[in-house]
């Protein structure tokens, strides 16, 4: 979910500041007791409120509850129809025709139609919306690529052959397909409701979903309200309140306060917390398929396109320490790459171990002994999350000290973070992958093969490439995950990133919040989340 993250158009919080309601005082308590409204908080800044552009998991978990697609995820990780009731697989799978739900309304009160589904797909894929993931998500689609890259005025795979009957011809068999039409890049949104370039106020915010979005406060408030004219299960909840608080402390001392009921934490407080007799009680963990990770970018820093370099940094690198002491063993060390809960992973693969005398020798082979005639490399993190921090700053420093090199650190505001990345800019830096869907395609082809979308660090392995491709284009599942396996130890022995370890989510929910639907992804949409006080 990167995530991410996704990995876009340039997002100015002053700007989205206009038709998002006027100035507010949110340092005064709200009234005690408020029935129907969950309040929960965002680390950061929603990056933006178009479907078309986000990317970070984050603000999804905001506008999944304001927009759909033909599809999206239950809670046994499964593909299952949101705007779309049935669909019909035709000529091997090549062509996929889906029927529409009867009576579904946007948010403003008009009536889904197949048109909207065509619309939307191809908003998201106009290339003046400069969108990170419309390729990376669609690009299976017929004419998808061609309408990004500016070479079509449309998507000639996307077929309206009634006002309820939507045809997508694909350019080959893709197994994965339905996973990744649930990415909300193909939400439906109405033409008469939004703008062609990137949504900015909260009035052009329309969307099918249980939820609208209310009021808008950049860098305070995010406010959704009960759709009433939802399709479906109509949501228990009046409201959900979105602080933007970045500091982590702040987080917990306002859950503790009564003024948030749901709270992700950070590693350095879990422990502690489950030891307090009420706040332990309230702990919930979830295993997430998700990766963080170090990469080095050879499009910046040239040293990288050396191996020995890069199995050096690699080596030089103490995995166990950083998660087992530093993150308190809270989380699962990554020795692949594909996570626990996407069908073939590994507890094991081909991954390097840390051995500085190894490490000293490969660096001296490649010409430099002790660290010396390397340049001062910089390593970038998100900000607003203490566990990322505490990995970037046990990595730099156990380069410098195992090896000789010069690593300093740089904190980023995650919006400026994401520009950076999609423009393949950052050179050394410490990133999450969160998975789209669980298929190992998403961690392997999507983001290391040349022609994955989210390959930003110019890694480039011909045998990896053969075996994504043989495991992309197999249709059958079972045979597809020896492909994957094979490609996955392929980039490990050849670095294309270190892998540090798996993520755990660990939440504190007050004893009130109740119908909480979950996934592997995450938290689903609030249609049945309810809370008392």
């Amino acid at each position: 979910m990167n995530r991410l993250g996704v990995w876009s158009a340039v997002f100015v919080a002053a700007v989205l500041s206009v038709g998002c309601g006027g100035p507010s005082n949110f340092s005064e308590r709200r009234k005690e007791g408020e029935a129907g409204v969950l309040k929960y908080p965002i680390k950061s800044n929603p990056t933006t409120l178009d479907p078309a552009i986000v990317q970070d998991g984050d603000t999804i978990d905001i506008l999944q509850n304001v927009y759909e697609g033909l599809v999206g995820w239950d809670e046994n990780n499964q593909p299952v129809g949101y705007l779309a009731e049935k669909w019909d697989v035709k000529d091997n799978g090549k062509t996929w025709v889906f029927h529409l739900r009867k009576g579904v309304k946007f948010s403003n009160g008009r009536e889904l139609t197949a048109d909207d589904v065509k619309f939307s797909i191809e908003r998201a894929c106009d290339p003046q919306m400069k969108s990170q993931t419309a390729d990376a998500y669609m690009n299976d689609i017929v004419g998808v690529t061609d309408m990004v890259n500016g070479k079509a005025k449309g998507v000639a795979g996307v077929k309206v052959i009634d006002p309820s009957t939507v045809e997508i011809d694909l350019n080959q068999p893709t197994p994965y397909f339905l996973g990744r039409l649930t990415y909300i890049v193909s939400a439906v949104v109405p033409k008469e409701s939004v703008p062609t370039t990137e949504i900015k106020e909260v009035s052009q915010c329309v969307g099918t979903g249980p939820f609208k979005i209310k009021e808008f406060h950049p860098n305070q408030l995010l406010v959704l309200e009960a759709n009433p004219g939802y399709w479906g299960t109509k949501a228990k909840l009046s409201r959900i309140e979105r602080p933007v608080i970045i500091d982590a402390q702040t987080r917990l001392n306002k859950y503790k306060n009564g003024e948030l009921d749901m709270l992700l934490l950070e590693r350095q407080d879990v422990n502690a917390l489950k030891k307090d007799p009420v706040l332990g009680k309230e702990i919930v963990a979830y295993p997430r398929p998700s990766i963080y990770y170090v990469a080095m970018n050879q499009l910046v820093n040239p040293q990288f396109k050396d191996l020995r370099v890069r199995q050096a940094f690699a080596m030089g690198i103490d995995r166990d320490k950083i998660v087992n002491e530093l993150l308190e063993g809270l989380n699962e060390k990554a020795d692949s790459i594909v996570p626990p809960g996407v069908k073939g992973h590994r507890d094991k693969a081909a991954v390097y171990p840390y051995d500085v005398a190894k490490a000293k020798e490969l660096l001296a082979q490649a010409g430099f002994p002790g660290g010396k005639g390397l340049p001062p490399f910089t390593l970038t993190f998100r900000d607003g999350q203490p566990d990322v921090k505490v990995v970037a700053e046990a990595v730099a420093s156990q380069l410098n000290a195992n090896l000789g090199l010069d690593i300093k650190l740089q904190v980023m505001e995650w919006r400026a973070y994401l520009e950076k990345f999609n423009h393949k800019e950052q050179g050394f830096y410490h990133m999450r992958w969160a998975a789209d869907y669980l298929d190992p395609q998403n961690f392997l082809s999507q983001m290391l093969a040349t022609w994955g979308p989210e390959n930003k660090l110019g890694y480039n392995n011909a045998e990896f490439d053969k075996l994504c491709r043989q495991g992309d284009t197999t249709l059958d599942y079972d045979a597809r995950v020896p492909f994957y396996q094979k490609a996955e130890d392929v980039a490990l022995q050849d670095v294309a990133w270190i892998p540090i370890y798996f993520q755990k989510d660990y939440e504190l929910h007050k004893p009130g919040v109740n119908g909480l639907r979950e996934s592997l992804f995450g938290h689903l949409q609030h249609t049945t989340t309810s809370i008392t006080r």
